[in-house]
């Protein structure tokens, strides 16, 4: 049996053109939920997909795997691995990419592990989904892929139920799933909720290390920017549903150029700089239903102008690398 360490390859890059995804209104029509997302994960880096809750982040990733809710349509877009569009394959043959060359690990795993099956079966069964492996090589690759996550006493706990792992512990069992399958993209979509803070450090360095190791490209998903400049090389951030900043991190971090990406990092609490107030974006994301005419952010932004509320601004370059979808873009600091 080959071990994961000799399945090591360029793992390639997925790249997403112009996705699409739509809800009903109750009145006929549709609304945008995700609204001509494009985005680029490179073998061996991560990407980090940031913005406040209800903007559509969750979805985007969902609509990568065709997993989206029962009212969703994936009403346009491509997302190419491999030389192949995901979204425009059969059902049959999509299954093969699914949780083996593209994985997701999912925010709540108390959730998404079966509570009445021993958590080693279930990493069994992820094995033996993607690879075609006989009974007793699927439970040495489990117990391996248990290891391999920093389940302590993997043998031991091959037979634990959900309930009797710890936050942490059940979170290492999903991500064990996910790798089951060999990917070499892997969806993270706010790996580390409702963990306390040294585990959430635990889970993002093992992500970390995983990539490093796997060669793997990483989709973040997270509302927490702390996360992403520790963790991303790369962000986006979206804002109802569009993408308004997509930039190398350290970029990002120190020249936002939209107001919204600005807004966020002075929302960040900081040690060293004394005490005060933080500050806080007015009102709050829209209702897809209630989307405001032009810049889909100017009714909260403090440089909003006649052209904000009339047209839909697009990602323009603003530096080499540097994009951002803005009609009155922050200068850089010199």
């Amino acid at each position: 049996m080959r071990s994961v360490n000799e399945e090591k390859e360029d793992r390639g890059t997925l790249l997403v053109r112009d996705l699409r995804v739509t809800f009903p209104l109750p009145g006929g029509g549709e609304a945008a939920a995700v609204d001509g997302v494009s985005l680029e994960i490179r073998s061996g880096t991560t990407l980090g997909l940031v913005g406040e809750s209800g903007c559509g982040k969750t979805l985007t990733a969902l609509a990568l795997l065709r997993l989206l809710p029962p009212a969703a349509r994936l009403r346009g877009g491509t997302a190419t691995l491999d030389g192949v569009d995901l979204l425009s394959l059969p059902e049959r043959r999509l299954r093969r990419y699914r949780g083996g060359r593209l994985a997701m690990i999912f925010q709540e795993p108390m959730t998404s592990l079966n509570p009445v099956m021993r958590v080693g079966e279930q990493v069994v069964e992820a094995v033996r989904a993607h690879r075609e492996l006989g009974s007793r090589e699927s439970r040495e690759l489990a117990l391996e892929m248990l290891s391999r996550v920093g389940i302590e006493n993997p043998r031991e706990r091959f037979y634990s139920y959900p309930h009797q792992l710890s936050g942490g512990q059940r979170q290492r069992v999903m991500i064990a799933m996910a790798l089951a399958g060999g990917p070499g993209i892997l969806l993270a979509d706010e790996p580390t909720t409702a963990l306390d803070v040294t585990v959430q450090a635990r889970i993002l360095r093992l992500i970390a290390s995983l990539r490093e190791r796997e060669r793997m490209g990483v989709l973040l998903v997270t509302h927490d920017l702390g996360v992403v400049a520790g963790q991303a090389q790369f962000t986006a951030v979206m804002y109802l549903g569009r993408l308004v900043e997509t930039a190398r991190t350290g970029d990002l971090f120190a020249f936002p150029r939209h107001p919204y990406t600005r807004a966020l990092l002075r929302s960040i609490p900081r040690l060293g700089v004394g005490r005060r107030r933080l500050e806080t974006i007015p009102g709050g994301v829209p209702s897809i239903a209630e989307r405001p005419s032009g810049c889909p952010f100017h009714p909260r932004c403090p440089r909003v102008a006649e052209e904000c509320r009339r047209a839909v601004p697009e990602l323009e370059e603003m530096a080499p690398g540097h994009r951002a979808a803005c009609f009155r873009p922050l200068e850089a600091k010199s």
